[in-house]
């Protein structure tokens, strides 16, 4: 299956926290959008590994997601590397996609920014021939996506463009919510985590305004991209 977009994330929820509404947006416009997670969250303080499974499926079925795959590395200790490399290459040459998100460049998680320097290194691998991956014991064809741009996470940075996600920023949080071990529930009994904190979710409500307002939106979600994107047109610019 070719995809449109494709989404890697560090971890289940990544995409959902950082480009939910994007997704949606695409999704709704005809386009066909994967995510793979790298890990399983196994780490996290809340929540069983079979818990997070069911609600990364649960989301996806929201978000109407055409593929999600979990590449099942270390959650906390995967590495950009050789062999992480390897593994992401053969995502990108299994999907094909046009376009890649990914997360954030830094952020308060570790794995957000190795995720980023390992999705940014295997779009660029992703396209030498000379590297060799094979999938379902036929070798595959070099690939590399158009565009690579990240997502924001928890600490803020400055987008170099925001989308329009206000008619989808219900999608979105139910997209969010459907990970109800991770995010705020009173009936919880489950330490309290800097996710599951009620102040979390009027964190990601508000920077959804905020960047929204900046381009007259009611709702945006803000990506930074290393290459300079460009238009044809003036007028493509709001």
């Amino acid at each position: 299956m070719k995809l449109d977009i494709l989404v890697l994330a560090a971890h289940p929820d990544d995409a959902e926290l950082g480009c939910g509404g994007t997704i949606a947006r695409h999704v709704a416009m005809g386009h066909k959008v994967g995510v793979v997670d790298f890990t399983r969250g196994e780490l996290g303080t809340r929540g069983s590994v079979a818990q997070r499974d069911q609600e990364a499926s649960d989301s996806a079925s929201i978000l109407g997601l055409a593929v999600r795959e979990n590449l099942n590395f270390k959650d906390g200790f995967f590495q950009n590397d050789e062999t992480h490399q390897h593994e992401v290459i053969k995502v990108l040459r299994k999907y094909r996609p046009e376009i890649v998100l990914a997360n954030a460049i830094y952020d308060r998680h570790p794995d957000h920014g190795k995720g980023a320097g390992l999705s940014f290194d295997a779009c660029f691998y992703s396209g030498l021939s000379k590297i060799e991956t094979r999938h379902a014991d036929a070798l595959q064809e070099a690939w590399r996506p158009k565009h690579l741009y990240h997502f924001i996470q928890s600490q803020f940075i400055k987008p170099d463009f925001v989308v329009d996600v206000s008619a989808f920023w219900e999608t979105k949080m139910q997209s969010v919510k459907a990970y109800k071990t991770q995010f705020y529930d009173p009936q919880s009994t489950e330490p309290e985590t800097f996710i599951s904190n009620p102040g979390f979710m009027k964190l990601l409500e508000s920077r959804g305004q905020e960047l929204g307002y900046t381009i007259g939106a009611q709702y945006g979600e803000g990506f930074t991209t290393r290459r300079i994107p460009g238009v044809n047109s003036l007028f493509d610019l709001r």
